[in-house]
């Protein structure tokens, strides 16, 4: 059998901030009504008990006030360097996923440049020249969209080994005036991929895509509070939409890219799906497993970090992988030939599916 060239994650990390916020750091925040522009009437006990009843986040991360997206992602590569072993100036490229750049605390303005991946190689201390560096913005898809990229480079033979990280500190994009922003935090999650040779398929076996035109589900808008300038703009989601969009296209996503590896949902050990509200992910889980005839799901098969870390964008899926396999999710392993999916929904409107086989 000829041998095929295969993307393998060699090594993860993750970088979870310290800084702990629990709803009730919300109760004296002002709430706006977006049908009205007015404070809400409803106490903020309230509003934070039925977001907490939806979302089932209790607390969530944010970073300290003297860090920046590329400080958290240098500290999630290290962490995936550490568990590999492998020398950074191996790296051949550098992808870093993440949506608002390096926005220093107290300015809301994204700082892009240069290119948040030509930071993290800096920060890491690598000297090598000849790595290819560039950032991928994509929403919370994010760092799947760039792992698929990475998965193009590996098997066009142009490259052998790079590092892929989701990093996002959405706390100082959210609008303070808006409740949603009880569900962003931040985060960085990292991998190491290299090409492997082998006439059995591993690693990433497939992937599927999707991306709809609807572009007024997350986007930068005005604050919701009339009273602030319109010279600034503030991360905003219509998150009654956002659920029920992924409710009617993420399973179909899932399918069609174990269909592309001739797989059966029967053959997956975990779902690690982008951790955006626990509600949702469980609704978007039964609709999978009724695409393959099944009433009931398997919670079992999808691990969840939201209750404690909350939705961290780009984080959140290489984040929960490498707990998984580091043995930090309680009751949840990831063992040698189990095939897994990493899957994301978000702005754009884009959806992600990969399947990856762990190395025997």
């Amino acid at each position: 059998m000829n041998k095929k060239i295969y993307t393998v994650i060699v090594g993860t990390g993750s970088f979870v901030p310290t800084r702990v916020i629990a709803n009730d750091f919300f109760l004296d925040a002002e709430f706006y009504d977006p049908a009205t522009n007015e404070i809400f009437n409803t106490p903020n006990s309230e509003i934070i008990r039925k977001f907490n009843e939806i979302t089932n986040i209790e607390e969530r991360r944010y970073a300290e006030n003297n860090q920046v997206t590329s400080d958290l992602a240098t500290l999630a590569a290290r962490d995936a360097i550490e568990t590999s072993g492998i020398d950074p100036e191996t790296f051949e490229f550098i992808l870093v996923a993440h949506n608002f750049g390096d926005m220093v605390s107290g300015i809301l303005q994204p700082d892009l440049m240069p290119a948040l991946a030509n930071r993290v190689k800096t920060k890491l201390g690598i000297n090598n020249p000849s790595i290819l560096t560039n950032d991928v913005t994509s929403g919370c898809p994010g760092w799947t969209t760039a792992m698929i990229i990475a998965d193009a480079y590996i098997k066009s033979g142009t490259f052998k080994r790079g590092l892929v990280i989701g990093a996002d500190v959405l706390s100082r994009a959210a609008d303070p005036y808006d409740r949603d922003r009880m569900i962003f935090s931040d985060g960085a999650g990292a991998a190491i991929v290299e090409a492997v040779e082998s006439d059995v398929p591993v690693g990433i076996l497939s992937h599927s895509s999707r991306s709809d035109h609807d572009q007024n589900m997350l986007v930068m808008a005005f604050s919701l509070n009339p009273h602030i300038s319109k010279d600034r703009l503030f991360l905003r989601m219509l998150g009654s939409k956002v659920y029920v969009y992924a409710l009617s296209t993420v399973p179909g996503v899932v399918k069609d890219s174990l269909d592309k590896a001739g797989l059966h949902l029967d053959n997956v050990s975990k779902v690690l799906i982008h951790q955006a509200n626990e509600k949702m992910d469980e609704a978007i889980l039964s609709r999978v497993f009724r695409l393959y005839g099944k009433r009931e799901y398997d919670k079992s098969v999808m691990p969840m970090t939201i209750q404690r870390f909350g939705n961290s964008s780009t984080a959140t899926v290489p984040t929960l992988l490498d707990l998984v396999l580091k043995d930090k999710m309680e009751d949840h392993q990831i063992s040698r030939g189990d095939v897994i999916i990493l899957t994301s929904v978000g702005a754009g409107m884009t959806i992600n599916s990969i399947v990856y086989k762990m190395p025997e």
